[in-house]
């Protein structure tokens, strides 16, 4: 059973891992257009653009709903980066558990 648990659960980390550097590249781009430093006119900063945004919006779009309005400023990323440890925190568990087997 560990011989494919492991494994899986160690993709599912990386991935998570990834998400976490997408979440941050998402981030600094809204930053960036909020004061003006890049130009959606181009369209490799928009295609970048729609790419993050495709990538995190679904997830991000949940979290608003259940978070409370604060304003401008939007918290959904800091949530989904929470929850997100959380989840590495319990694979790095279970693949401890199940190490052990």
């Amino acid at each position: 059973m560990s011989i494919i648990l492991i494994p899986l659960l160690t993709v599912i980390y990386y991935a998570l891992d990834l998400y976490m550097y997408v979440v941050v590249a998402m981030v600094i781009y809204s930053w960036l257009l909020a004061f003006g430093v890049i130009n959606t006119y181009n369209h490799m900063v928009r295609s970048i653009g729609d790419v993050l945004a495709r990538l995190t919006e679904p997830v991000l779009w949940r979290i608003r709903r259940v978070l409370p309005d604060f304003g401008a400023v939007d918290v959904s990323p800091i949530a989904l980066w929470l929850i997100i440890m959380f989840l590495k925190m319990v694979i790095e568990r279970l693949m401890g558990v199940v190490g052990t087997l």
